[in-house]
């Protein structure tokens, strides 16, 4: 009788599927189970990576769909600035999966964020977003004001969308120790003031991270029942690391945790899938041929090649 690997594929060999290939003839490493089409409505969110499948999708003319596009007349360079058009709700990055689960939180139920505000030389930020306005905003209810829009844009994005693309991109975060809220960023580096006394570090561990994109999903199931999720782990190494490991190990142990978390929640679910971005980008095979010299940035090429292995694998899947 055979043994079971006598009649598998040749791309669940290592020599036939990479070894003997140039790196960049390596096909197949997505297995879609979401069929995306260019009439599939798509919304965008997440780490910095994300940003890169909404200009992909609309160079493909996808149906990526924007819900806060800002006031009409900004330049391009105006709406860069001011983070429109980046993702499909104008939070800036959300890094980990409790930030996202916060902003579900107020913007599907009741919940409300604290009533925190960062001010600087008479400007005032967004604690959960402080990098969107340029120079802080003018008052505290201007700066309420355009929050409230950021939440009925989420509100708009998950509850019409068919598909959520959610990059993940680290497990340390900063936290109001009294409330346990999570910061966009640590105090005092955007904006704001750092106290240790109020202000505590995270690293959120598998269990935490696993909890928490659990009840996004249900959260996002709640308010839309044909919604389907596509995660992606962001590639990008971490810029600095609040623990007290080296930011090269400190990035494996972050990357390593939202990958497995990936994959976990994939196998629990038929709503959600996974894409390969991390490993086409950072696998040994590619010899970090994708990075800018500072080994941490993602080159343009880097970006066409992972995007084009997304809508390969899709027609491969699903028919052009």
């Amino acid at each position: 009788m055979p043994h079971p690997y006598e009649t598998l594929p040749e791309d669940r060999f290592w020599r036939t599927a990479v070894g003997e290939r140039d790196a960049l003839a390596i096909q197949g490493l997505w297995k879609p189970k979401l069929k995306i089409t260019r009439r599939t409505h798509i919304v965008t969110a997440g780490s910095c990576f994300a940003q890169h499948f909404a200009k992909a999708l609309r160079t493909r003319r996808y149906r990526w769909i924007d819900h806060e596009p800002g006031p009409p007349g900004l330049t391009a360079a105006q709406k860069h600035d001011y983070h429109y058009g980046t993702f499909s709700f104008r939070t800036g990055n959300i890094y980990t999966p409790r930030m996202l689960l916060q902003w579900l939180r107020w913007a599907l139920t009741e919940a409300e964020p604290p009533d925190e505000v960062w001010e600087s030389g008479g400007r005032f930020y967004d604690p959960f977003r402080p990098a969107v306005e340029p120079g802080g905003f003018a008052s505290v209810e201007e700066l309420r004001a355009s929050r409230r829009e950021t939440l009925a844009a989420i509100k708009s994005a998950v509850t019409t969308a068919q598909v959520l693309v959610f990059t993940m991109g680290l497990t340390e975060a900063w936290a109001n120790r009294e409330t346990g809220v999570e910061y966009a960023v640590c105090p005092g580096t955007v904006a704001g003031e750092f106290d240790p006394l109020a202000h505590v570090f995270t690293n959120h561990r598998y269990g935490a991270l696993l909890a928490d994109m659990g009840a996004v999903l249900k959260l996002l199931v709640r308010g839309n029942r044909r919604l389907n999720v596509l995660l992606t782990v962001s590639p990008v190494p971490l810029t600095a690391t609040a623990s007290e490991n080296h930011v090269l190990t400190a990035t494996s142990h972050s990357k390593s945790l939202l990958r497995a978390v990936a994959s976990e929640l994939m196998l629990r679910s038929t709503r959600v899938d996974y894409f390969p971005s991390y490993e086409i980008i950072t696998h040994p095979v590619y010899q970090g041929r994708f990075y800018a010299p500072n080994q941490r940035s993602v080159l343009p090429e880097g970006v066409d090649h992972v995007m084009t292995s997304f809508f390969r694998d899709q027609a491969a899947a699903f028919g052009s």
